[in-house]
């Protein structure tokens, strides 16, 4: 039996897509609510193919409880917040689910840990806490670090078709969880040494946050300029060598923009590139702010309740709102414009903020500027319902003659 501890946008699908290939599996929360409507045959995320795949791992057997159970197959999916201080890796809850899965775990257990952690942290914080109750690593605990590669909107096919990172001890070992992740991995599984498994994850979403840091960084320059920056990224990108990706009003989720973090908090003197990086993401809310004033200014709007932002997600087509550059702007927003900024989601069924509508029609009734700070499929599919308004299109996706970019 897997016990797969942690039942967010990781561990849900994970434990699901185990079940799904055969295998016993029981998910583990202490999120009692969460449990409560697992087990009611509702899921807690809505995404592509997840309902067809809860449904049959349930059928398979898959059971969702709050209770660590006794086995020898662990794989930890918690959360790995960093400390916003000191930009380091916060471990509590990786430490919390060890500690109770050396609770009950059946002596030789493989504890999987597929949460990102920041490199050197199994050797600093987990493989003490395995020794301070007096298990011996290699003989009757055996530590990974298998991290995820997915991203929500996309879940199920990278499952399958993502390459994986094992980092382990043992060669044996290795190839044994290889074995379990086989069940559903169609791609290449790398075995490897712990803390490079650790150090490529982190690296991997580093590499993203510092490349969308130049696009924005670029943006700000053409709008300067007075240049499409659009335009200038196309034709640059037409070099063999060169991918820009595209800029947008802030970096949100909980991998790029968090990862990043985790290099700069352990070599705050040798990350100075990655640090400008996180940094100038970081900025991007407020350069729409920028944009906002001005684009107020220019046709005389001077009350900041007619301007609606648009999309509340951290991207397109999910219902994610973890670090989400809208939530960032509107935390800014209080400090720097009058409250009573209006907000909408299509995606975002519940009320999450201030001044937020659940009705587009009654929203856009309400507003002069909207503020497109996300390109779902369905303002793109939407657009001619606003061809009367002005328009601040952070994404560029609508293409329209009377829209203000980035």
């Amino acid at each position: 039996m897997i016990n797969v501890i942690g039942l967010g946008y990781i561990g849900l699908p994970t434990a699901l897509m185990f079940a799904h290939s055969g295998l016993e599996v029981v998910g583990t929360d202490l999120n009692s609510q969460l449990i409560d409507t697992l087990n009611q045959g509702n899921l807690t995320f809505e995404e592509d193919g997840l309902e067809e795949l809860f449904k049959s791992a349930c059928n398979k057997g898959a059971r969702f409880t709050t209770e660590y159970q006794k086995t020898y197959t662990y794989i930890v999916a918690v959360p790995t917040p960093y400390i916003k201080e000191n930009k380091k890796l916060d471990p509590k809850y990786v430490l919390s689910a060890i500690k109770n899965i050396l609770n009950v775990c059946e002596k030789g257990a493989l504890i999987i840990i597929e949460s990102t952690i920041s490199p050197g942290t199994i050797d600093k914080y987990v493989r003490p806490e395995i020794e301070k109750k007096g298990y011996i690593i290699g003989e009757d605990i055996h530590i990974l670090h298998a991290p995820e590669r997915i991203i929500p909107g996309k879940m199920i096919h990278e499952l399958q078709y993502n390459a994986r990172t094992i980092g382990t001890d043992s060669k044996e070992i290795g190839e044994k969880v290889k074995g379990l992740y086989k069940k559903f991995c169609k791609s290449e599984i790398i075995i490897t040494d712990i803390r490079s498994a650790e150090m490529s994850k982190v690296v991997e979403n580093t590499y993203r946050d510092v490349n969308i840091a130049f696009s924005n960084e670029l943006a700000k320059i053409c709008h300067e300029a007075n240049m499409d920056v659009y335009e200038v990224i196309k034709i640059a990108n037409k070099h063999p060598r060169v991918n820009i990706l595209q800029p947008g009003p802030g970096v949100g989720g909980h991998c790029i923009s968090v990862d990043p973090w985790f290099l700069v908090g352990d070599y705050p003197e040798l990350t100075k590139l990655i640090s400008v990086g996180r940094q100038i993401n970081d900025s991007m809310p407020s350069h729409v702010i920028k944009r906002i004033r001005d684009i107020m200014k220019i046709h005389n709007i001077e009350d900041v309740s007619k301007v609606g932002l648009y999309g509340l997600t951290y991207k397109e087509n999910v219902d994610d709102t973890r670090e989400s550059p809208t939530l960032q702007l509107l935390e800014v927003m209080e400090q720097h414009l009058s409250f009573g900024i209006k907000v909408f989601d299509p995606l975002i069924k519940t009320k999450i903020t201030n001044h937020q509508f659940v009705d587009f029609t009654e929203f856009l009734s309400e507003i002069e500027l909207i503020v497109i700070m996300v390109g779902h499929d369905h303002i793109v599919e939407s657009k001619n319902l606003i061809t009367d308004k002005l328009i601040l299109d952070t994404k560029n996706v609508l293409k329209l003659n009377n829209t203000y970019k980035l």
